[in-house]
Formats: C-alpha cells, structure tokens, sequence
C-alpha cells in the first residue's frame, strides 16, 4: 500500500525528490496546492510535470481518511465523521462565528482521561493520531470552506487528550502554523488538556508559542477526583504549578476550562472556591454549560444557576466567558457522533456502557 504523504516531514519529501531527480520547489509548489489551492487530489497539481504526478499518486496516498458522515447545522457549524484506515473513528468540527473560522481537531481515537460527562472516552483510548492524521483534518476541514473564507484559530480541543500524543501534534502543528502552511498564527492555536504536568512541562520547554487551555471542571480535588478520575494521581495545585510555568515561559494568558454541570459543580459554594483557585493569575475562564450526552445522567445548569455562578466569579475579580454552544442540532459535543455511529453498530452494547471495544 502507498505511504500516507502527510505523515512525511517537509524535509523528508525534499530527499525523497532529490532521489528522483526532482528540483528542490517542487516541495513548495506541493504545499501551495494542499494547503493554499485546497487540492484534492495530486492530478490537480496542473504544474507538477504529469510523470511526477504518476509517481507520486503511485508512492503516496494524500488522503487516508473517509468522511462517513458530514453534518451541517444553521448556524454554519459543520462536524465531520471519520472512518481511518484501521477503521478507527474520530471527529472533527468547523465553527463559524462573525468573521472568525475555527476548527476543532481530535488526536487520539477515543480518550484514556475518563472524565464522567464526555463522550469522548466512554469506550476508552484505542491508539494516537500520527501526525499526518491530525494534519489530513485540517486540511479537510479547510476544504469546507468557500472560496472567500479563510481559517483563523484552530483548538486542539477534539477526541483525545492532546498532551498525550505530543510527539504527533507538535510536528502537526508546526505546519499548521507555518507560512507556508495554513499560516495560522501561533497565538489563535489553543492546546487544551485536562491537565498531565510532565507534558504540560515538555510543551512549555519545547514548543511555548501556542495557548494553553487547561481543563478543571472541579474547584478542589475531592469534587476533581470524581469527574476526572486521573485526577487522583495528580492533584490541582501540580497541575495549576505547571500552568503557571507556562505562563512564565510563553506570555500567553492561560485559559481554564469548566463544563458547568446542573447540581453538580454550579453552586455558589463551587464558584467561590474556584474564584479563589484562580485568584491572581492573568487567566481566562471560559464556562461551558454542559451539552447533554444520551445515556450519562448529566444536565445543563439552568439560566439563573448559570448567572449566579458567572457573577459570583467575575466580582472576585476573574475574567469570564460562556461559551456559546453551537452545533447543538448535530451532536456537535466532542465525541457524540462517533459515540451514536458506535451505537449503531454494536447494538449489544447500551447507551452510556463504558466497555471497551
């Protein structure tokens, strides 16, 4: 079978061209096509010469993945279903806001982190994206776009706990952020995480130009060790350590992220303590009232428990933002798609079970 193209470094393609005779800018014209001309297949390179074209299709899949299902809401969210190789699933999602073009990125297939309200992780990790997998969404997602519309932020807040698969998603987004590749700029890239200090500490050192969004969820670890059961081996004030270490290296505001879920962590007594966790510190809270998943017994905090909450922490002085939920009408929560298609297909499992596959 032909190697996956994307999985080759720019750097590797110029030795593979150099051992065919090929001069060096015929790499630059390939990146033109992929990641500026949107192509879609290596025949639409019209200024590649048509042997090296041949060669090229013949040596290289440029795509590994099938779109099994694309949904599409009102409000220009769009949420692609991808079947991999292996035939393993994933998902990835283009959010339409104003002027602004995200796209929301996954890096594993499933999720080890076990946090109880996500569907993400209900039938656990299988494996790591490589790097041409996490780059193959980019490029598809960009190719939803129409011709006047350009990508302006990108979140690597899909299936997967992103810190987990660093040696797979920092090469991805190099070229992502590259100029001559999407050319998003690093400080509209976010890496969200629920929160691995050893990684947290390798991005920092290796690679601190993108944002960081870490996942909290919990005010303290005893309500944390519950909804993010990893939690139990790592502990807030490590992980909030790292975060600041972040922030000394890259300069960049750090996020903090709470899914808010109804008679759960909504309290008043919840917000103040997490008021005072995030006391001092030049951060963001982004407040995300949960979006159902079937079969979890979760529920979205009504609109005066959502208030209460949002006032208490911004008179403490924290800056906050609700997250506007979008997609809502086609699963567009991290993971409910795959998780329905799963459904589907293996019947003899319920909703909700947490089984393996």
């Amino acid at each position: 079978m032909p190697a996956a193209f994307l999985d080759l470094g720019p750097d590797e393609f110029r030795v593979w061209l150099d051992d065919h005779r090929q001069p060096g800018f015929r790499a630059d014209q390939v990146r033109r096509w992929l990641f500026a001309r949107r192509a879609g297949a290596w025949d639409d390179m019209t200024d590649l010469p048509k042997a090296l074209r041949t060669q090229l299709a013949d040596e290289f899949r440029l795509w590994t993945m099938q779109t099994v299902r694309h949904q599409q809401s009102e409000d220009g969210t769009e949420k692609l279903l991808i079947e991999l190789a292996d035939r393993g699933q994933i998902e990835c999602v283009l959010l339409r806001d104003a002027t602004r073009r995200t796209i929301c990125i996954s890096t594993q297939v499933g999720c080890a982190m076990g946090c109880v309200f996500c569907a993400s992780g209900l039938n656990g990790v299988d494996r790591n994206l490589s790097t041409g997998e996490i780059l193959e969404q980019a490029l598809l997602l960009n190719r939803l776009l129409g011709p006047e519309e350009r990508l302006s932020h990108v979140v690597v807040m899909g299936m997967g706990e992103p810190l987990a698969n660093l040696d797979g998603l920092l090469p991805a987004l190099n070229q992502i952020s590259h100029p001559d590749g999407l050319a998003i700029s690093a400080r509209r890239i976010t890496i969200s995480t629920v929160g691995l200090p050893p990684a947290m500490r390798r991005l920092a050192d290796q690679s601190g130009r993108y944002r960081l969004a870490v996942s909290l969820h919990a005010p303290d670890d005893e309500l944390r060790n519950e909804l993010v059961p990893v939690n139990r081996n790592i502990g807030l004030q490590s992980i909030m350590d790292e975060a600041d270490h972040y922030f000394q290296v890259s300069g960049r505001r750090l996020t903090f992220e709470y899914v808010l879920l109804g008679g759960v962590n909504d309290s008043p007594r919840h917000a103040r303590r997490l008021a005072s966790l995030l006391a001092g510190r030049e951060a963001l809270l982004n407040v995300i009232p949960y979006n159902p998943v079937a079969g979890l017994p979760y529920q979205t905090p009504d609109e005066t428990a959502q208030r209460a909450f949002g006032q208490i922490v911004r008179q403490a002085g924290i800056r906050v933002k609700f997250r506007h939920r979008k997609g809502e009408k086609i699963d567009a929560a991290c993971g409910q798609l795959r998780r329905a298609s799963f459904q589907q297909q293996n019947p003899e499992f319920p909703e909700g079970d947490s089984s393996g596959r």
